[in-house]
């Protein structure tokens, strides 16, 4: 491919905070795609970059991200990639709810599509998760990040190999990958005399895919890894053969529940294999999304059924987690497996790159940038009348608005006009809100929110001005541990969206978290601060009420 070496124009979040949009030009053609940063050996990023190059080669596959380019200068390795203009699967997935059935289908069917063509190459990825699904602009499914997938079967000669490396995300990994790593640190301490465990990669492929089948239906893992000393609902699992009293598994259908069970058999020898899975009834049931040719066939309902089911319970202020953590921080991470896992998601510094890699919506530009005719004056930027008009549009123009209804129906202004999956489900974040209480006071608002919910808040940047003094930035960096005693990281962003509007837009920018995870954390952190929170007024004749 022959590339203009030019600087890059434009930097934009396009998934946590390892993936940015690239503007570069080739020639004959400009063209928009992703470059991956992070803290990556050269080894590491020379294997992945091999791995990525085996699986797109011959042809691309429309279900996972094509690899368009890679080089190096003195200081950096880069990775040019499909950009996924929908932007994460899971970002639009309503935490403890799931989706409906069919379009958990559609996505299914989709990742084993991806999957298969993998396999086929001889390539198992081994982190299939949330956090690796993207989507198109059209709302297809795109598996992303090969950094710890593995090449496990030579396709010439026949000839397979077991895997050693303890890797991946614990709610999602198979069972033999941690007695492989137990049964190597037993072996290296001298307390057995083996041979060196492993384990077939392309089957652990096949568990962490049904772990998503389970996630996309219920909104929630079955547990927090498959290890019996940590996690009670796995025991449960193990002890009733697969049919535990756990509530959530209740809510799966039995067709779907047949499958689940058979991809979940501990015993690899007896899991389902890809061609069961493919030819199992419920896998080839018809879609009413997706077409001959397994691509979406609807996208604007497709992303409508989706978003309809993005609510939250503003007059609930007990909002809590179905599960509780059993066993403290301190006990999960004494487990010695949990040492063997390497970092799944390349996580670029704090001290490396800006903090804010998430847009704000673009229903707020009108604010950022407005028109000459727009009012400036200081009497107007008091003018009751100009903040309604504010937000008077962005309810008609910012989906992610909502979400804070009690109505199940989307906007009228966008369901009507809406051509593409885009229209209706933005790439950008749904992790956001708006208030009009002033900055200071929202600010410490939502430090003692995060406080309160045992997340930890400092000061990144603060009061940051823009656009002549109209706009201004505070942002808190933010670090915990999830509900399934996983770190997780990220900003929230408080801006101003100017001074004739008396509004600030609130984005919470995930870094390194569980996408579910991060909706749970934002889901909290909105009703324990609902007194500052701008809801729409059902009632109001499309106003806006303060809670």
């Amino acid at each position: 491919m022959s590339t203009v070496k030019l600087p890059l124009r434009k930097l934009r979040r396009t998934r946590a905070a390892d993936a940015l949009e690239m503007h570069t030009i080739h020639v004959g053609a400009a063209t928009e795609h992703a470059v991956r940063v992070g803290r990556l050996s050269p080894k590491q990023v020379k294997y992945e970059i091999s791995i990525h190059a085996e699986v797109c080669r011959d042809r691309a596959h429309p279900n996972i991200i094509r690899l368009l380019n890679y080089g190096e200068d003195p200081v950096w390795y880069w990775l040019a990639l499909e950009l996924a203009e929908g932007g994460d699967l899971f970002d639009k997935i309503e935490a403890d709810e799931g989706v409906p059935e069919e379009v958990a289908h559609f996505y299914f069917k989709q990742l084993m599509n991806a999957v298969a063509w993998c396999h086929s190459k001889g390539v198992a990825h081994r982190d299939i998760k949330p956090e690796n699904m993207l989507l198109s602009a059209d709302g297809n499914l795109k598996l992303a990040d090969f950094g710890l997938a593995t090449t496990y079967l030579d396709i010439r000669s026949g000839m397979t190999k077991l895997c050693s490396t303890v890797c991946g995300s614990p709610p999602y990994i198979a069972p033999e990958i941690v007695d492989t790593g137990n049964a190597n640190l037993r072996r290296k301490r001298g307390k057995e005399v083996s041979e060196r465990a492993g384990y077939k990669p392309d089957v652990t492929d096949l568990w962490s895919c049904a772990i998503v089948l389970f996630v996309l239906l219920v909104g929630n893992t079955p547990w927090d890894s498959p290890v019996p000393q940590t996690s009670p609902e796995y025991t449960e699992f193990l002890a009733t053969n697969g049919r535990p009293n756990d509530e959530l598994w209740d809510t799966v259908p039995n067709d779907a529940l047949s499958l689940i069970r058979g991809m979940l058999r501990v015993d690899p020898g007896e899991r389902f294999s890809l061609n069961q899975i493919k030819t199992h009834p419920w896998f080839l049931k018809p879609n009413k999304y997706m077409s001959d040719k397994g691509t979406s066939l609807d996208s604007v309902a497709l992303a409508t059924t989706m978003m309809e089911r993005l609510r939250i319970d503003m007059e609930n202020p007990d909002f809590s987690q179905k599960r509780s953590n059993t066993i403290t921080q301190a006990e999960y991470d004494s487990q010695p497996w949990i040492q063997a896992f390497p970092n799944t998601q390349p996580e670029t510094p704090a001290t490396d790159a800006a903090f804010d890699w998430e847009e704000p919506s673009a229903a707020t530009d009108i604010f950022r940038h407005p028109p000459a005719s727009q009012p400036t004056t200081a009497m107007d930027r008091n003018n009751a009348a100009a903040f309604t008009d504010a937000a008077r549009h962005l309810l008609d123009t910012d989906i992610s608005l909502s979400q804070f209804s009690a109505s199940q129906a989307l906007p009228l202004t966008l369901t009507q006009a809406a051509r593409r999956f885009g229209d209706i489900a933005p790439a950008h974040g749904l992790t956001r809100f708006y208030s009009a209480v002033p900055l200071p006071q929202l600010i410490s608002t939502l430090r003692s929110g995060l406080l309160a919910l045992g997340v930890a808040a400092i000061d990144r940047k603060a009061d940051s001005a823009e656009f002549a003094g109209a706009t201004s930035k505070h942002v808190l960096f933010v670090k915990g541990t999830d509900t399934r005693r996983q770190q997780m990281a990220g900003n929230v962003v408080i801006e101003s969206l100017g001074v004739n509007t008396g509004l600030a837009e609130v984005r919470l920018v995930r870094s390194k978290a569980d996408p579910l995870e991060w909706r749970r954390l934002f889901k909290r952190l909105v009703v324990h601060v609902r007194d500052v929170v701008f809801v729409p007024n059902e009632g109001g004749g499309g106003g806006w009420s303060q809670i």
